[in-house]
C-alpha cells in the first residue's frame, strides 16, 4: 500500500508536540513536517517561548499565535526542538536541508536539551546518499565549489542569512568522513549531514502508528 504520507507527518508532529511542557523554549524546525508540528503545538495553548528557524516557519507561527522570541542574547538554549528530515537512516544520521534552512536549523537543534526529528515512512532510507545540501558564503563562492569539485550550486534564492545554496553530489559512504570535510571546507557554512549525536530521539509515522525508531541521547 502506498503511504498516506501527510496522515504520516500528522501523526509524527501530534506525538512531538505532546512533549512540550507549559514553560519550555521550544525550537520550531522548517518545512512541511514541521509545518505539522506548529499546528498541533499551537492547539495545546500552552505557554511557551518559540524559536523559528526560518522567516517561512516565522510567518506561520505567528498567525497560529505562537509566541517568538528572537534567538540571542536572552534565549540561548532550548528545552526542545523538533524539526522534519529529508533523510533518515538506521544508523540514526540525519539529512535536512531541501527547504534551505539548515544551517539555522542545525544551530538550535546543537542548543536544545532534546533535539527531535518527525518524519513520515517515505524518509526511511537504507543509507544516506546524495544530494546533501550546502550553504555556501557568497564570498569566494566559485573557490569554494572549486574546492568540493562534486558540489554545485542550486537554482534557488538565497538563505536568510544571504548564503548561496548548493548540493554535494557524491555517493556518501561515510557521513562522518563527509561531515568532516565539510565542515573544515572554507567558504562551507554549514550542511544537512545531522549527526546521531546531536538527535535525541526520531519519531516516524507508519500508517496508523508513530514508531521511535532512534533514541541516540537524551
Amino acid at each position: 500500500m502506498v503511504p498516506d504520507v501527510e496522515r504520516e507527518k500528522r501523526l509524527a508532529a501530534e506525538a512531538a508536540a505532546a512533549l512540550a511542557e507549559d514553560g519550555m523554549r521550544v525550537g520550531l524546525g522548517t518545512g512541511s513536517t514541521a509545518g505539522h508540528f506548529l499546528v498541533a503545538l499551537a492547539a495545546r495553548g500552552l505557554d511557551l517561548r518559540c524559536v523559528p528557524t526560518s522567516p517561512t516557519t516565522e510567518r506561520a507561527a505567528r498567525e497560529l499565535g505562537l509566541r517568538l522570541e528572537p534567538f540571542g542574547a536572552d534565549l540561548v538554549r532550548v528545552d526542545l526542538a523538533v524539526d522534519g528530515a529529508d533523510q533518515v537512516a538506521p544508523d540514526g544520521w540525519v539529512v535536512k536541508g531541501n527547504g534551505g534552512a539548515h544551517t539555522r536549523e542545525k544551530i538550535v537543534a546543537a542548543a536544545a536539551d532534546r533535539f527531535v526529528v518527525i518524519a513520515s515512512s517515505d524518509k526511511l532510507v537504507e543509507r544516506v546518499v546524495p544530494p546533501v545540501p550546502l550553504e555556501l558564503l557568497a564570498f569566494g563562492a566559485t573557490a569554494t565549489l572549486a574546492l568540493l569539485e562534486r558540489a554545485r550550486l542550486r537554482d534557488a534564492p538565497p538563505t536568510p542569512d544571504g548564503g548561496l545554496l548548493a548540493d554535494w553530489l557524491d555517493p556518501v559512504a561515510d557521513p562522518a568522513a563527509l561531515a568532516a570535510l565539510l565542515d573544515a571546507t572554507p567558504g562551507v557554512v554549514g550542511h544537512g549531514l545531522f549527526a546521531p549525536a546531536l538527535v535525541s530521539e526520531i519519531l516516524v509515522g507508519r500508517g496508523e502508528v508513530v514508531d521511535r525508531v532512534v533514541r541516540v541521547a537524551v
